[in-house]
């Protein structure tokens, strides 16, 4: 059986590719800067907890990574580019800036829970935006969301008392 397209069914599929790559693309930007910036957190970091959070951030930057490539990859399986070049990521993203160089840990894990809380923040804008615009995308969102809220839980843990 042969499936026809009407034009109002392709320009509905433009329509919504479009205000899905409109709310995913920041969470791809704030994604990439996190992956640029954990990296950088995880080789200065100092202290006697050193090992743990020098681990863990590894392994925030490695669900970052991944969590950038599946939004982004939604966007491009959409039929539409990304932009999130360097330069791009640089100009656009919304993380609070890390203080540079060598930077204990007691100091660092706030920044760091700082800039996850800028991404989350970024996520779930894009979440209530995309229950208007296309589900699947917003299922891709909330999987992005929880896995960043567990990241910042496990850093969170390294300051309790």
């Amino acid at each position: 059986m042969t499936t026809t397209h009407t034009a109002d069914a392709l320009a509905t599929s433009s329509e919504v590719a479009a205000g899905a790559a409109q709310l995913l693309s920041p969470v791809v930007i704030d994604l990439e800067a996190l992956v640029v910036d954990g990296k950088q957190a995880h080789w200065h970091v100092r202290g006697p907890n050193f090992v743990g959070v020098h681990e863990l951030l590894d392994q925030v930057v490695a669900h970052a990574q991944d969590f950038a490539d599946t939004a982004a990859e939604r966007i491009v399986a959409m039929g539409l580019p990304l932009d999130a070049r360097i330069e791009t990521v640089a100009a656009k993203n919304t993380l609070p800036t890390l203080t540079e160089g060598f930077i204990s840990s007691d100091e660092l894990i706030p920044q760091v829970i700082a800039q996850l809380d800028a991404v989350i923040a970024t996520t779930r804008e894009a979440i209530k935006g995309l229950d208007e615009v296309d589900l699947s995308s917003q299922d891709v969102a909330i999987a992005i969301e929880q896995g960043l809220v567990k990241d910042r839980w496990f850093l969170q843990a390294h300051l309790a008392n």
